[in-house]
């Protein structure tokens, strides 16, 4: 029985799905598709991203230590492996959507400049962390783990002070959920989505 085929991973296809409101994923055969969010999941880069205060003390207690792109290949294969990784839904029996076919591609992009990981590390050992792809003032983040408590959550803090202070202007995280609502995640409409990203693909950020 033959698998069926995926789509084209190559960077410039890659990043074109992503400009035009696509992600990929490895669906329930195997097989990588592209797929798209309606509502969509958006973080807004200002004053309404919030932080409880007691994470708010752990990451002024430097619990972590925050590394950019130290192991990206690392960060992507925790994220496959972790049990149900914040992602739009996918599929029931609890299987990753993030594949072999999946990390190729991204340790690609990552690369070329265009993936990113933020890393927590805590007695040399990678604690936490997430990834994403960066283009434009827009970042699209992909996945999320954690092996020590709040490790996840001090990686996503740290990410929106860099997007912030780098002039970012969309963070997106294709869906929304209630770990994520908790941070000030909202849902937008797909077309108002794509008005947005338009806008911030109009202009040049640099993650690193």
């Amino acid at each position: 029985m033959h698998r069926p085929a995926s789509v084209s991973l190559d960077p410039e296809t890659l990043l074109s799905a992503y400009a035009q409101g696509a992600f990929p994923m490895t669906d329930r055969d195997g097989a990588v598709r592209w797929f798209t969010a309606d509502p969509r999941g958006v973080f807004p880069l200002d004053s309404r991203f919030h932080v409880p205060r007691t994470l708010r003390q752990i990451v002024r207690q430097r619990k972590f230590d925050i590394r950019i792109n130290h192991d990206f290949e690392a960060i992507m294969r925790a994220c496959m492996n972790a049990p149900r990784a914040p992602r739009a839904p996918r599929d029931q029996s609890g299987g990753s959507w993030i594949s072999e076919e999946l990390i190729a591609a991204y340790v690609r992009l990552n690369e070329l400049g265009f993936a990113h990981s933020l890393e927590c590390w805590r007695d040399g050992e990678l604690a936490g962390g997430l990834y994403g792809v960066s283009l434009g003032a827009a970042f699209f983040g992909e996945s999320m783990f954690h092996t020590r408590p709040n490790a996840s959550k001090v990686a996503l803090v740290h990410l929106v002070d860099r997007l912030r202070e780098r002039g970012y202007q969309l963070l997106d995280t294709q869906a929304s959920t209630p770990h994520l609502e908790q941070f000030g995640c909202i849902e937008m409409r797909a077309a108002d989505y794509l008005k947005v990203l338009r806008k911030a693909l109009g202009k040049r950020c640099e993650f690193v």
